[in-house]
């Protein structure tokens, strides 16, 4: 497939610099006609049957599979959500961690992942967005380190690895800025979360999540599809490896929509969306101040010469959609395997006319 034929199956890009897959990737026109068609057949039907429900299984397995491979990792270790959040909150809930316990997180995350901390009911150690900040927080009471791959402020990659060899530690990750727009390695770390419809394009409400010790974490909060087998009491039977952490029940559009999202994606997504952000990086640093460190990820972060809500809007309004970081005086553009040599000189334009 070459980028032109890549490219061409989103139609917002024939009217947009579409510069925010950090929120919501493109939909590419398959996923669109899946989730119409099955929304249509759904329509004259009915969700009914026995066949209707085997379908909606092998559709989920399909999916999990699909999911799995992009994260480098075997099916039987992911369970389906509806996003990072969801997949932090399962995993946070299963810890059974109480006030006596430690999590050291950085003081750049998402809600999605300070949510779940917070809800935890743990002690919280906040640090700085970097390896030895992370490191220097840990105490003989840390019983988890969470954080982002990619932290969705300043677009910084945080070697992971590191910091688990280092700290010896369990490490939740929040997949949302990383999973499908770099090679993750997910399979090196004990949770991995993921948002299917950022950098992967699919449909919302779409995600997974990565354990690698199914064991050792509770299913704390069950859903119909964690078991195979009940009891008039609620005890039950788990499934095998992480599907028992399946958060619900995901429309079947969206599993469809999901799954042509997953096929659209052209081998060389990875090499292309990091010369792309690179590229971007380079052309925006001849007028602003870019806070994202060179090669660390597909975001560009940057500090506007005005005030970003108006130059976000006034982008808008030239067709260049980027994402403004409120409270921060940052404004953050995604840079995916579609984004063209055009769609950076519209940004960089918008921009360099503002400063």
């Amino acid at each position: 497939m070459t980028f032109e034929e890549a490219r061409a199956q989103f139609p917002v890009l024939e009217r947009y610099a579409y510069l925010n897959a950090g929120t919501n990737g493109p939909i590419v026109r398959a996923t669109a006609d899946a989730v119409i068609e099955q929304m249509r057949r759904d329509l004259e039907h009915g969700r009914s049957g026995k066949a209707w429900v085997e379908r909606i299984l092998e559709l989920r397995e399909e999916a999990r599979t699909g999911l799995a491979a992009v994260l480098g990792v075997d099916p039987l270790h992911v369970a389906l959500t509806d996003s990072t959040s969801r997949g932090c909150s399962i995993v946070l809930s299963g810890l059974g961690l109480g006030a006596d316990d430690e999590v050291v997180m950085t003081d750049q995350e998402h809600f999605g992942l300070t949510a779940a901390v917070h809800a935890a009911g743990v002690r919280v150690v906040l640090t700085g967005g970097d390896e030895d900040a992370i490191l220097a927080g840990v105490t003989p009471r840390t019983r988890l380190i969470a954080t982002s791959h990619v932290l969705w402020t300043t677009g910084r990659r945080l070697d992971l690895r590191r910091v688990r060899e280092q700290s010896g530690l369990p490490v939740l990750v929040d997949g949302a800025q990383s999973a499908g727009a770099i090679v993750t390695g997910a399979g090196d770390f004990d949770f991995y979360t993921v948002s299917a419809q950022k950098w992967l394009c699919g449909p919302e409400p779409t995600g997974a999540l990565f354990v690698q010790d199914p064991d050792r974490l509770a299913i704390a909060a069950p859903s119909y599809l964690s078991q195979t087998s009940y009891e008039p009491t609620g005890a039950f039977v788990a499934k095998e490896g992480s599907p028992r952490f399946d958060a619900g029940w995901i429309p079947t559009p969206m599993l469809l929509g999901l799954l042509a999202a997953l096929a659209a994606h052209p081998e060389w997504r990875y090499e292309r969306a990091a010369e792309q952000a690179a590229r971007c990086r380079e052309l925006l640093a001849a007028h602003v101040e870019v806070v994202t460190p060179p090669g660390h990820s597909t975001l560009v972060s940057f500090r506007p010469p005005g005030d970003p809500t108006e130059l976000v809007a006034a982008l808008e309004q030239q067709g260049v959609i980027v994402r403004e970081l409120p409270g921060r005086n940052l404004v953050r553009a995604s840079c995916g395997w579609w984004t063209s040599e055009d769609d950076l000189q519209r940004l960089v334009a918008g921009v360099a006319a503002a400063a």
